[in-house]
């Protein structure tokens, strides 16, 4: 049998087959090979991606715990500073009131302590009220004195303001209508006035309430706004040193036993020179309403600052009324606006409150009142001094100028301009308030 091809074509057969076998396996290698080295790609590749993410991460984290650090370090040097600088002011008003209690040496140092227990512990039902450097609290020493008792706020830069003017003005001003400061206290970070106690508290608690004003009679008023005037006066020209009060309103006036006034709060007083008559400050600090515009517009600080607010504070003695509320429903008017508009039309002593009727002198009253429209006029140069407004209160025979037009006069116009008028003229509610002024 010849197999001879047939073998040829089987062996050709088998090779070919090998071969195929041989080339599958190397595919199958390959792809495999292939495959891995893909895997190892990736794998490098998000590893890398990982090593890298890692990296940045933490050095976004350092760089913030550096800036932590490098705040916190500033903010406790900053802490340090500020703390240094409030011991330090503190040191120097310790100094002052060591020479002002050798000038004055009525003027006593109390122990924190001491305060502490006459006060209660300064317990709420002994709270007299809330100003806007801190509360005052009525106090009674071991002698049985009763005493009010200012406490400032801890750590305020404008507190250790206000305790420096009181410390150092009040301690140097002697007059029977200043309200008197007995002493101080410096320690544990207070700052601590205490002053004689005025058992009537303050005008504006009798001439503002409907129930109480009907206690002030017409020569009560005239004690009053004659004390206030002498104050003033004693401020401005016969003390050591010369004083603008700055916040003069019905709220600082204090009562005594028997209704006779005494000017209180000088933390926001300004000093003058002996000479120095008119200053100008960046800082406007008082009570709208009773600041004239030179002041609140410019800055413009003198004697007439106070002259103006004396006005606006004569004129709610007579009327029982406050300057910042509005008068007469059809033509709504502050109260400038109302004494303005009364006075020119000839109906003046209709200002005064009708529960004085029975115990006032007309004439006394008209006299009051043109003195206040003086006293408020719009340009500081023609208002009359204190000394002059004294004059005018007591002097039946003295010929008075004619009032010209108050300043932030309210006039009558639309009610739907009502609120822009209100703010463009200040009539707003009788807040203590600052004011920057650029210079």
């Amino acid at each position: 049998m010849d197999l001879g091809p047939d073998l040829l074509r089987l062996t050709a057969y088998q090779v070919e087959v090998q071969f195929l076998v041989l080339g599958r396996k190397k595919y199958h290698e390959m792809k495999k090979r292939k495959k891995r080295n893909r895997i190892l790609l990736i794998t490098g590749i998000v590893s890398f991606a990982l090593l890298l993410s890692c990296y940045l991460v933490g050095k976004k984290l350092h760089i913030r715990r550096e800036t932590v650090r490098d705040a916190m370090l500033f903010g406790f040097l900053k802490a340090k500073k500020i703390q240094k600088l409030f011991l330090h002011q503190l040191r120097r008003l310790y100094k002052n009131i060591q020479t002002d209690m050798k000038i004055n040496p009525e003027l006593h140092y109390f122990t924190f302590q001491s305060i502490s227990s006459a006060t209660n512990n300064f317990s709420s039902a002994n709270k007299l009220g809330q100003g806007g450097f801190g509360a005052v609290y009525k106090g009674k020493l071991v002698d049985g004195q009763e005493v009010a008792v200012k406490r400032l706020s801890r750590g305020s830069e404008q507190g250790i303001k206000e305790f420096k003017n009181e410390t150092e003005l009040i301690a140097k001003l002697q007059h029977t209508n200043l309200v008197k400061l007995i002493g101080c206290c410096i320690e544990k970070k207070e700052q601590i006035l205490v002053y004689e106690y005025m058992p009537n508290k303050s005008l504006d608690s009798f001439l503002f309430d409907p129930r109480k004003k009907g206690l002030l009679d017409w020569n009560t008023r005239f004690v009053i706004i004659d004390g206030i005037a002498h104050g003033l006066l004693y401020l401005h020209r016969f003390s050591r040193l010369r004083v603008i009060h700055r916040d003069l309103k019905a709220s600082n006036i204090l009562l005594d036993d028997y209704l006779k006034p005494k000017i209180s709060d000088f933390g926001m007083a300004k000093l003058f020179g002996i000479n120095e008559s008119e200053a100008n400050t960046s800082r406007v600090v008082g009570t709208r309403g009773y600041m004239p515009p030179e002041y609140m517009l410019d800055g413009s600080v003198s004697t007439k600052t106070d002259v103006f607010g004396f006005g606006v504070l004569l004129l709610e003695i007579v009327s029982s009324k406050m300057n910042h509320g509005t008068y007469d429903v059809e033509h709504p008017l502050n109260l400038l606006g109302l004494a303005w508009e009364l006075w020119n039309e000839g109906r003046g002593l209709e200002l005064m409150d009708p529960i004085l009727e029975d115990s006032c002198t007309p004439k006394e009253v008209m006299t009051c009142i043109h003195v206040g429209l003086l006293c408020v006029q719009d340009h500081a140069m023609i208002r009359p001094t204190m000394s002059e407004v004294i004059s005018m209160l007591t002097n039946e025979n003295m010929h008075l100028p004619e009032p010209k037009r108050p300043a932030f006069f309210i006039e009558r116009h639309d009610p739907d301009s009502a609120r822009d008028d209100n703010l463009e003229n200040g009539s707003v509610n009788g807040q203590s308030i600052s004011i920057l002024v650029a210079r």
